[in-house]
C-alpha cells in the first residue's frame, strides 16, 4: 500500500487525531519500520528500466504510462502525453491521480521557447480564515477541501503547448473509467484499506468498494476490474466542453451541492473564479547543468536550488557518495534550506519571497557556516522564530517526446485519497489541501508543526507546497526529468537523485534505487534509507551529533537522456508499482 510512508511524522505533529486516525497511524508506522529497513531495490522487483529512441513516459500506473505513449505515437507532443497521462491517473491511481486536486507542471519546450511552469495549486475558498482550524480538527471531510486546480491547469498546459485536439487527450481516460481496468496487487490492497476505514463516507464506499453483487464483505483482488461509470460521465463532459464544464457548468453545480451538504466552504463563485497560472520556473545552475523547478507557491524549486548552490561549494565526488562527510554536508545543507522555507516561503500573491535565497553569494555564506566536525542544532538556526514546546497523496510522472520536449508533472490530493469526499454522482475525490496551510498561527515547534506567517490561511490564497517536478538540461538539451511525492521529503528525494547522477555519474536505475536521505529542520532528525547498508557511516553521523533513524522516501519516476546515443532511459521507482514505457 502506497502512502503509508506519509505517516512517518510523530503523532504530536499532526493536526486532528480521531481514534480511527490514530489506529491507522500506528498500523502505518509499524509497516514503515519494516519497510525502512529493507533495501529499496527489493520492494518491487518488477519495475524495469526502459530504453527508447522516440519517446518515454514513466508513471506509477502501467495503464496510465501506456496511455501517454499511445498519445506520443499518434503524433502528440510531450504536453499532450502528459495531459493524457494525468487524466488517466485520475482513473487508475485514485489515491493521488486526480481532477479534484492540484499540482505543478514543468515544461521544457526545446528550441527557442523558454521553459515554463504551469501552476495549478489549489486555493482557499473565499470564506476561509486564518483561525478556522483548531488542533482537534481532523484531516478528512468537507471543511479541509481547497478549490481544485487540476482541470484548469491541464487545460492551460494544453492550450499553450499541446498539438492534438483537447478531446483526444481526455478520451483515453474516459474509456479507462467506462470499460474498467485490471487492478494490480498494490491497488487492491490500497482500496481494501481505504474502504475498511471509511465508514463515515458512504459515497466513497459506493465508488471504491466491491460491487454489491459480490457480497457485503467482498475484497478487491489482483486481476479484478474496477469500473467507474460516474467518473466516466464526468470526464466525458470535460472532454466535450473543456474545463468550463468543471468550473462553471454541471460539475461545478455538483461540487457546490456536495460542499453545502457537508458543511464545506467552496461555492460556485469560488470555482468560477479559479485560474491556473503560467509562471517562470526557478532556474539555477549546478556544476555546469541548468536546473528548472517550480516557484512559489511551491517551495520545491527555491529549496532545491538553494541546496544545490550550497553543495556546489564542496567536492562531493572526492569525499565519496556514502562517506560520512558527504552525508553530513547534505544533512547540514538540508537543515538550513528547510529553515529558510519555514521563515520565508508562501503564496507570492500574499508574501514577498526574498530573491537572495537562490543566489550563489548567499549559498557561500551558508556553506561557510557548516561545521565539518559537528551537527548544528536546528534551534540554533532560527532564533527569530519562536519555538513552542502535508501529506503524501501525491504522484509524479515524467515524459519526453521524439523532439526532446520534456514534462515533469507532480500533482496531489494531499493525504491518501484526499478528503475522502467523493462528489455524489460525479465519481471523483476532492483534496484535503487546506491542511497544507499553517493551521495554528505562531505555533512552530520541535515536532514539525510550522506556524510562521507566510503560509497562514487567507481567502483565495494558495497553500505552500513541496512539489518539485524538475528538469535538468545542458547546452539546451534535456539531461534528466525527475520528481517525487512525499510531502516535505520531496525536495530531498529530488536532491538525492540529482547528486547521484550529476556528482557521481550513476545510471538512472542506480540513481533512483540508491538510499535516500532527509532532514527538514524540525523535527531535528535524519531519516536515512541506508541504515542497514551503511552502518559505519551511520555510526559516524551519530558521533557528529546527528539523530539518525531508518525511513523510506518517495518514488522518483525518472528519465535520463544518454548524451552519446540520445536514447531515453526511463526508470520506474522500485519502491512502488509503476512502469516506464517507451517506443
Amino acid at each position: 500500500m502506497r502512502r503509508f510512508a506519509t505517516l512517518r511524522l510523530a503523532v504530536s505533529a499532526l493536526p486532528g487525531r480521531s481514534a480511527l486516525s490514530l489506529a491507522l497511524l500506528v498500523s502505518a508506522m509499524f509497516l514503515l519500520v519494516n519497510l525502512g529497513s529493507a533495501r529499496p531495490g527489493r520492494l518491487h522487483e518488477t519495475a524495469k528500466l526502459a530504453v527508447a529512441r522516440n519517446g518515454m513516459v514513466v508513471s506509477v500506473s502501467a495503464p496510465a504510462s501506456e496511455v501517454g505513449v499511445q498519445v506520443l505515437k499518434r503524433g502528440g507532443n510531450a504536453v499532450d502525453a502528459a495531459v493524457a497521462t494525468a487524466f488517466a491517473l485520475a482513473v487508475t491511481y485514485p489515491a493521488a491521480g486526480n481532477i479534484g486536486g492540484g499540482g505543478f507542471m514543468v515544461v521544457y519546450p526545446g528550441g527557442k521557447r523558454a521553459p515554463a511552469v504551469i501552476e495549478y495549486r489549489e486555493t482557499a475558498p473565499a470564506a476561509a480564515s486564518s483561525t478556522m482550524f483548531h488542533r482537534s480538527d481532523g484531516w478528512y471531510g468537507h471543511k479541509v477541501v481547497g478549490v481544485p486546480g487540476t482541470v484548469r491547469g491541464l487545460a492551460l498546459a494544453h492550450e499553450r503547448f499541446g498539438k492534438l485536439p483537447w478531446k483526444d487527450v481526455v478520451l483515453p481516460a474516459v474509456r479507462l473509467a467506462e470499460d474498467g481496468f485490471l487492478v494490480d496487487a498494490a491497488l487492491a490492497h490500497s482500496l481494501n484499506w481505504l474502504v475498511a476505514g471509511s465508514d463515515d463516507f458512504p459515497e466513497l464506499r459506493h465508488v471504491f468498494g466491491k460491487p454489491p453483487e459480490d457480497g457485503p464483505s467482498a475484497r478487491w483482488r489482483p486481476g479484478d476490474r474496477l469500473v467507474q461509470k460516474d467518473l466516466a460521465r464526468t470526464l466525458r463532459l470535460i472532454a466535450g466542453q473543456g474545463p468550463d464544464a468543471f468550473y462553471r457548468g454541471a460539475i461545478a453545480g455538483q461540487i457546490a451541492r456536495e460542499m453545502k451538504s457537508g458543511g464545506g466552504l467552496i461555492t460556485r463563485e469560488d470555482l468560477a473564479a479559479y485560474q491556473a497560472n503560467l509562471r517562470q520556473p526557478v532556474h539555477g545552475t549546478y556544476r555546469g547543468y541548468d536546473i528548472y523547478a517550480p516557484p512559489p507557491p511551491s517551495s520545491g524549486g527555491t529549496v532545491l536550488v538553494e541546496m544545490l548552490n550550497v553543495l556546489e561549494n564542496f567536492d562531493l565526488r572526492k569525499e565519496g557518495r556514502w562517506s560520512p562527510q558527504t552525508l553530513h554536508l547534505m544533512i547540514e545543507t538540508m537543515r538550513r534550506a528547510y529553515c529558510d522555507r519555514a521563515r520565508f516561503l508562501g503564496d507570492p500573491a500574499f508574501v514577498k519571497v526574498p530573491a537572495h535565497l537562490t543566489s550563489k553569494d548567499y549559498a557561500r555564506r551558508l556553506a561557510a557556516g557548516i561545521d565539518p566536525h559537528r551537527a548544528t542544532p536546528s534551534a540554533d538556526l532560527a532564533r527569530d522564530i519562536p519555538l513552542a514546546g502535508e501529506g503524501e497523496s501525491t504522484t509524479h510522472f515524467s515524459v519526453i517526446d521524439k523532439d526532446g520536449m520534456a514534462v515533469a508533472n507532480t500533482f496531489t490530493l494531499e493525504r491518501s485519497y484526499g478528503s475522502r469526499v467523493v462528489v455524489r454522482g460525479a465519481g471523483f475525490l476532492l483534496n484535503d489541501e487546506m491542511i497544507d496551510f499553517n493551521w495554528l498561527p505562531g505555533v512552530t515547534d520541535r515536532t514539525g508543526h510550522i506556524g510562521t506567517k507566510p503560509n497562514e490561511v487567507a481567502p483565495g490564497k494558495r497553500m505552500l507546497s513541496s512539489q518539485t517536478p524538475t528538469i535538468v538540461a545542458r547546452n539546451g538539451k534535456v539531461v534528466l526529468v525527475t520528481g517525487s511525492p512525499g510531502s516535505r521529503t520531496i525536495m530531498n528525494t529530488v536532491l538525492c537523485v540529482l547528486v547521484n547522477v550529476l556528482d557521481f555519474d550513476m545510471d538512472i536505475r542506480s540513481a533512483v534505487d540508491a538510499p535516500r536521505l532527509h532532514h527538514q529542520w524540525f523535527p531535528d532528525q535524519v531519516q536515512f534509507e541506508g541504515t542497514r547498508d551503511h552502518p559505519q557511516a551511520v555510526r559516524r553521523l551519530r558521533a557528529l551529533g546527528h539523530s539518525v533513524i531508518a525511513a523510506r522516501h518517495g518514488d522518483a519516476h525518472s528519465i535520463w537522456v544518454d548524451p552519446k546515443t540520445g536514447r531515453y532511459h526511463g526508470a520506474a521507482d522500485r519502491r512502488i508499482s509503476g512502469k516506464a514505457v517507451g517506443y
